[in-house]
Formats: structure tokens, sequence, C-alpha cells
């Protein structure tokens, strides 16, 4: 029946090498005859601390005592005791006789008086430090004195360990027992083992041992006495030598010293309880202690008291002990940011904490919290997780970022928050190089072309400002088929004159991809005419754009003439110096909308230049024309002429990947007209201009064509092949004269005119001179008549 008890209590009786845990280097220091041993699980290599106990007789009192601090242990469950996780006891036969060996296997800790040294604090985070482990220790004092009515028996320095996380925590329960002074009855000692406990850390009456007084004594009263002698050892760095020791209080901090006193009073019933020490005692309060305890019970507090706190947070963490933030906080940061008890603002504290880890810490302990958060439905996560992206982005794996990050970041796109739009289109900038080209050529640049028509300029600027930056990632053919369309067709023709300035610097900063026919034919054509924008700005970066490309044609026609025809053709910038850092962010649509909604306290970090052309939305003014795009029904009349572009946007991707969300309507040639303003004439001419055929046709000399059908056949023009690629056919116009009435010949400035019906190609056979008045014809009638018989004029 005994060796069955034990065996309860001990756990499993093989040999050490049956333990399941490998015994590594003793720590030089343990309570009483314990010796503590870092250890590792032999399952996954997991820490551990390993506690063993030998005795060379099955009967001695302190293997008993020791099986007692095991089944108290394993029993006894709080935050700030030891976590018990295995125990067992070893009998080993030797020339001698036969030797006992308890072990019991906790979380990894380590000796409270070697972590001190190892921390070497000092000063007030010294103070803070240990106010926190005496707090902790003192509710764990408080749970087994007032909870369980038990007594601990030796609270002591030797008795504390402190785990990974830099915890305080309550271990060597060998002499610890039900509080039985309520029992009129109970005779002999109340402590069985009170004598393993050093004589300087007995109170008078437990030296004594006086259990008489000390079951009329409250539960609290040996425990607040052994409190009082950690106080004292861990302030005066020093082991207890003597009781009188305790006297000599130089060493204890003047707003403790009041209740240390308390603690060791000579009166057991005057003694202060652990929890009256928690509550009242002022050294407690402190930031170290306010912030962790606000951490630990954070699913409690409100949205406003936890915004408030993470927004101090950053600032906080530079006045505690780094060593506390890293081992301490950070775990409870990360913690709190996976299951969503943590606000946005928390995420500027981690990548803060972050910074002062090691590279391979961060990527074990930072970035996997990042990709969970990228899948929040947070708004205000996901802005966040934006405007810090240059802090971590370079860190995440080409993989990682195409299959885990790179799919819920482009929801961002489509979101109905400019700020939010605006802010995954610059993450982008960090995020293409790590893109497959399945999600840069046949994801993103469909998102892209979807922005560069967006309500906001600075989003339309903005990506014709990406495509300039992310082409060299880019394959040659989606090159071909992209750039020239996306900044001639889009980004020249928009009214916000940083878009048109954004896709001239895009031109020249990707001149080393195009080739002297591209150059000659499609680009300075569409360039030369913004000579005359009526942006100074503009007009600035044309002439210099329009001097590169002449440049480059030069280099290329010198070549030829040498007889270097191998690279005439693909001269670009890198022949031309001077260009290094042209695209950069041209603004933030923060400074553009006044809605409420948009204008969060939320800077966008990555822009670089902020414009100060423009403050509202307004900045369009009704003097610029909306972006005119066809739509397909404008090639109802008119043959489509050959072009490589597709409907994705900016021509024929060549991987071809069409996503179900996206219908066949949802590229460049499907963009429906911005509803902005009337143009400036001088920029509707530009426009105009723009939209021509390369290829210019000579017009007929005699031809009484009026100014209203040539304006009705440009806009037929216009909405040909938006690409510019291939030159519109030259229509072909009869010579025969219309006869249209011109006495009342259309103004320049007539509204109507680019609507304007088109002239009949019938002839009306006039009425006879009698059925008027005198002798005049009458006018030409156009289309179907019905005569008034009521009026003598008729119709006119």
């Amino acid at each position: 029946m005994f060796n069955f008890l034990k065996g309860v209590v001990g756990g499993s009786g093989g040999g050490q090498k049956d333990l399941p845990y490998n015994i590594g280097d003793p720590y030089p220091s343990a309570w009483s005859s314990w010796s503590h041993f870092r250890g590792t699980s032999k399952d996954d290599g997991s820490p551990v601390s390993i506690f063993s106990l030998s005795g060379s007789n099955p009967q001695d009192g302190r293997l008993a005592a020791g099986r007692n601090g095991v089944k108290r242990l394993r029993t006894v469950r709080h935050p700030n005791i030891l976590s018990f996780l295995y125990s067992t006891e070893v009998e080993t036969v030797d020339g001698s006789g036969t030797k006992v060996t308890i072990y019991i296997v906790t979380e990894p800790a380590m000796p409270l008086s070697e972590k001190i040294k190892e921390l070497s604090l000092e000063g007030t985070q010294r103070d803070e430090y240990y106010a926190w482990g005496l707090h902790q220790i003192a509710k764990a004092v408080s749970f087994l004195n007032n909870d369980c009515k038990l007594v601990h028996g030796n609270v002591c320095l030797e008795s504390v360990v402190v785990t990974q996380t830099l915890d305080w925590k309550l271990h060597a329960f060998d002499v610890l027992s039900e509080y039985d002074g309520t029992s009129g009855t109970a005779t002999g000692p109340m402590l069985p083992y009170e004598w393993l406990v050093g004589s300087q850390y007995k109170s008078v009456e437990l030296a004594k041992s006086d259990w008489v007084a000390i079951r009329k004594s409250p539960p609290w009263a040996i425990d607040s006495w052994g409190l009082g002698c950690l106080i004292y050892e861990i302030f005066s760095g020093m082991k207890l030598g003597k009781t009188e020791e305790l006297r000599n209080t130089a060493s204890i901090p003047k707003s403790l010293l009041p209740d240390y006193q308390r603690l060791l009073s000579s009166t057991p019933s005057r003694r202060l309880n652990a929890s009256k020490l928690i509550e009242n005692s002022e050294y407690f309060q402190n930031k170290l202690v306010d912030t962790i305890h606000f951490m630990e019970i954070l699913s409690l507090k409100d949205s406003v008291e936890k915004d408030t706190f993470f927004r101090k947070l950053p600032n906080l963490t530079e006045q505690l002990p780094r060593q506390i933030v890293l081992k301490k906080l950070f775990p409870l940061l990360t913690s709190a940011l996976e299951y969503g008890s943590a606000a946005a603002p928390a995420l500027t504290a981690l990548l803060k904490i972050g910074s002062w880890l090691s590279a391979e810490e961060y990527t074990l302990k930072v970035l996997p919290t990042i990709i969970k958060l990228f899948a929040s439905n947070d708004r205000a996560i996901r802005v966040a997780l934006l405007q810090h992206i240059d802090q971590y982005g370079e860190s995440l794996s080409a993989r990682v970022v195409d299959e885990q990050v790179y799919p819920h970041v482009a929801t961002g796109f489509v979101d109905t928050s400019s700020i939010l739009r605006e802010l995954t289109l610059k993450s982008m900038l960090i995020m293409a190089p790590k893109l497959s080209q399945r999600n840069l050529s046949g994801s993103l640049l469909k998102y892209l072309s979807k922005l560069q028509v967006d309500e906001e300029p600075a989003i339309r600027t903005n990506t014709t400002i990406l495509l300039g930056n992310i082409a060299s990632f880019l394959n040659d053919g989606t090159r071909k088929r992209v750039l020239i369309n996306a900044f001639t067709v889009r980004a020249l023709r928009d009214t916000f004159s940083p878009a048109r300035g954004a896709g001239v610097m895009a031109l020249c900063a990707t001149s080393s991809y195009y080739d002297t026919t591209e150059i000659a034919t499609r680009i300075l054509p569409n360039i030369v005419v913004l000579t005359i924008d009526p942006d100074s700005d503009v007009r600035s970066k044309v002439f210099q754009a329009v001097d590169q490309f002449m440049q480059i044609l030069k280099q290329s026609n010198e070549k030829s003439n040498a007889g270097d025809t191998a690279h005439a053709g693909s001269l670009g910038l890198a022949s031309m110096p001077g260009n290094a850092g042209l695209l950069e962010w041209a603004m933030s649509s923060l400074t553009l909308k006044g809605k409420p909604s948009d204008q969060a306290p939320i800077a966008a970090s990555n822009s670089v230049r902020p414009v100060t052309t423009t403050t509202a939305a307004s900045s369009e003014t009704p003097s610029m024309a909306p972006v005119r795009v066809s739509s397909s029904s404008d090639f109802a009349d008119a043959p489509a002429p050959p072009s490589p572009t597709s409907t994705d946007g900016w021509g024929e991707i060549e991987n071809g990947i069409h996503e179900e969300q996206y219908s066949d309507k949802d590229g460049w040639d499907d963009i429906e007209p911005l509803e902005e303003p009337k143009p400036s004439s001088v920029l509707a001419n530009i426009q105009a201009a723009q939209k021509r055929p390369v290829s210019q046709p000579k017009p007929q000399a005699t031809s009484l064509r009026s100014k209203s059908t040539v304006k009705a056949v440009s806009t037929k023009d216009e909405d040909d092949d938006l690409w510019g690629s291939i030159a519109v056919p030259t229509p072909k116009i009869a010579s025969k004269s219309l006869k249209v009435k011109t006495s009342g010949a259309v103004e320049d400035d007539d509204p109507w005119a680019a609507i304007a019906a088109p002239p009949p190609t019938t002839k009306v056979k006039p009425l006879s001179a009698g059925r008027g008045r005198g002798t005049k014809a009458a006018a030409p009638k156009l289309g179907a008549q019905r005569i008034n018989r009521t009026s003598s004029s008729g119709m006119q």
C-alpha cells in the first residue's frame, strides 16, 4: 500500500534514463537541499527546469518533506506559483546501499538571485522591476493564505524563481501545510516540517515553537514575516544572516518602509496582510506595474481606454527596462494583436519593440504576427499595416508576400476608402519585386488600370508613378503593351496637371524600354502637344522630355550612320544621366478631400513630396475637361483597327490571366468618362490634337463641309484606337460638295456643333413659285415634313 501511494505522489518510478527530459547544467543555488538544473524535453526540445532531491534512507525526513512539496506543487495552481509539469521518484542501488532521488520538472525558471545579477538594473528601473516582482509574490502569498488557508512557511529569496518572461514565481512547498487555527482541539506542530526553515527566517513565535500563539494568529502571520525577509534580501543584495539584520532599513525604499515595518511586527496579529500590501502600498504604483497590469486585463477595457493606452505605449517603452519590455510586455502585445483585443495603434508599439530584436528573433517573433494581421477585417488594422510596411516589408520573403500577404492586400484596391486605396497602391512599391508574374501581370495591372481613372486625382497620379517604378519587374511583352498606352492615353490626357506631369516623368524614366520607332511615332507626337499646356510645371517637364527623346534619336542616328545598327533602335535612359529618383510619390489624397470619413488621424507615411498646387477637390478647375476614354459603343460604326490590345486595360497580357470578379469590360476601353467640368479652350485643343491620328491626311481643298460636320467626324475619330499604336486609316471624304445652308454658318463656339445632325444625302424639290409669297425659292427642308395647313409660312 505504501509503495502504491508513493507512486501516486511521486509519479512513475523509472530510472534517470527513463526520464522524458534531458538534465543539463545546474544552477549555483537552490532552496534547502534541492538541486536546480536546466533541462530540455526529449520530445520537442523545449526548455524546462528540473529539481532533484536525494537521500540514502527511504525514511529520511527530507525525502518526506520533498514528497509533500511535490504533492502541493502538483495540486496548487496560480499564475504566480511555479507551474508543475512532471515528477518521479527513482531508487538506485550501489555498493553502499539504496539511493532515492525525487525529480520535479517545471516550466523553465532560474533562481531570483541569479536573475538579479544577470539583469544588473539600477536606479528607477531597478525599483520598478523589484516592485513588479514583489507585487507578484505578494499575490501568490495572499492566494495561499486568504483563499486556500495554507501557510507556505518559508518565504525568502531562495523560494522565488524567475521565468523566461521575467515573472517572479513562488515555489519550495516542502514546508507548506494547512492552517488549523480554527480547531480548538489541535495539538502539536501545525507545520510538521518547520525544522527545514533556517532560524534567521523564523518569526518570534515560530522560533519558540509556540503553536498555541501561532494558531491564535491570523493565517498570514508567518508568511507576512517571510515577505519582510524577502524584501530585505532583495534590496540589501545579500542573504539574510540572522534575524537582527532585519532592523537595518537603510536600503529599503522610503515609500515601502512603513509597510516593511508592519510586515515584521513583533505582534503576529498586527502584521500586514499580503492582500493589503498590494492594495495600499504606494511603492507598487509605478509605470511598469501599471503597464503590465493593463495588458494582463486588456480584455476588460473599453475601446477608448485601449486606444489611449496604445497611443502612449511607444513612448512609454523607452522609459521601461528594455529586457522586461522584450521578454514580458512584447509577448503580451503580440498575443493581444493576434486575438483581436488590441487596437490598431498597438501595431506601432509592436514594430518599435521589434526593431530592438535581432534579425533572427524578428523573423521568428514579429513577422508571424504581422502576416496573421493581414487577414484582419478591421480597416484600422489594415491601414496601420500599410502605413508601416516600409519597416517590415523587406523582411518578408517573396513566397510569403505572393501567397499569403498580397491576396489580402489586393482587396484594398477596390475599397471605398480613398485612404486605403492610396496606401494599398503605395505598398506595391515594396511588394511588386516579390510578386510572381502571375500576380504582377495578371492581377496587379488590372487593379492599376482601374486606379488610373480613380475619382481621386492623387491616386491617378500615383498610379502612373508606380507603373514607372515597377516597369523593370514586368516582362518584355507586358512592357511593350502597357507602358506607352498607360502613360500617353491615360496620364497625358488627365485633367489633373500633376497627373500629366507624372506621365511625362514616367515616360522619361522608362525610356530604356522603347525603341526609336515607338519614340518617333507614339511618344513624341503625344508629348509635343503639351508644350502649350496651361500648367507651367508640365510644360517644363515636357521640354526636358522632348530634349531627352530627341537626344536618344540623335544617338541612334549617329550609330546607324557609323554602321553600328545592333543597338541603334534601343537607346534609352541608361545613356541619359541625371534621371535617377525621378519618380517619387507626387502627393497624398488626404490633402485633396475634405470628407470627414476619410480624414482619420493617419498620415500617408510613404508620401515623399506633397504637392502644394491644390488643397481641395475643386483643384480640378472648371477650365479642365474630364478624361475622355471611349467605350465599346463608340466603335459601332467604325472598323476596329489592328491593335495588340485586349480588355485588361493596357493590352494583351501574355499569360492571359482573367479573374472571375472582372468582366470582359474591366479595362481601358470600357472606362466611363469622368464627371468633371468643361475644359478650357487651350486644354481642349491639346486633347483634340492628342486624339488625332499621327499620320494626318491632306484634306480636300474645296469642300463646303461645315465645321459642325468636321467636329462630328472628330468625335468619332477620337474614340478609335485609344492606344495610338496603329494610326487610324484616313477617312475617305467625298469630293462632291454638299448643298448645305451657308447663310447660317455655325460659329466656333456653337455648343451644338459637336452633336449636329449630318447633312442630307437626297435633294429636296423646291416648291413652285406660285404657292409662296413672291418669287423667292423656299429653303430646303431636312427629313420628313408635316405641312401645317393653318400656317401660310410652313415649317421653317
